[in-house]
């Protein structure tokens, strides 16, 4: 990060198809090695589509930023609040829904940097914990939530085009 400008700013709608192209780039990297092409089309047309992203960008307790370093967006992160959660929690949690930064950038301190992001959130709005759901066979991102000081507590089905996957749900109490 030394020589960065960093900056994590909320997502407008002037800036959705910028939205689009960060969301289509960091899910495919993250994903698309592990799962078939049909099945990462079929979630991307349906799940990243401008649409989709704005109907979600306007629902009350959805909250989309942008990681930038030096202007250009290398990450984003969305959150979801009350009745915009994912899944039926505590009126006082805070879901990660998404949380991403570009390959190229990853194990510099940019995902530290949005999951700081999310536990001001929560903190400001005095949330009790933090959760989100992690693919079972995305170890990486399990050992990051986990040395985060994240701990399951339950499982869901992701359903990624056609394939059901389990997702590991997890949270981080706050004080």
């Amino acid at each position: 990060m030394p020589g960065q400008e960093i900056d994590i700013i909320k997502i407008t709608e002037g800036e959705i198809e910028l939205l689009r192209k960060i969301s289509v780039l960091t899910f495919t990297e993250t994903f698309s090695d592990q799962n078939s092409d049909a099945d990462m089309q079929k979630y991307i047309q349906e799940n990243l589509s401008v649409q989709k992203l704005l109907t979600e960008l306007h629902t009350i307790g959805s909250e989309f930023y942008f990681l930038r370093a030096t202007d250009n967006v290398i990450g984003y992160l969305k959150l979801n609040r009350g009745l915009a959660q994912t899944e039926k929690q505590s009126h006082d949690s805070l879901e990660i829904e998404r949380i991403y930064v570009c390959r190229e950038f990853h194990g510099k301190g940019f995902g530290n940097l949005l999951l700081k992001q999310a536990i001001n959130s929560a903190e400001d709005q005095q949330l009790k914990y933090i959760w989100l759901g992690v693919w079972e066979q995305n170890h990486k991102a399990i050992s990051f939530y986990k040395k985060n000081g994240f701990i399951q507590f339950d499982t869901h089905v992701f359903k990624l085009g056609e394939d059901e996957q389990t997702d590991i749900l997890m949270k981080l109490e706050l004080n």
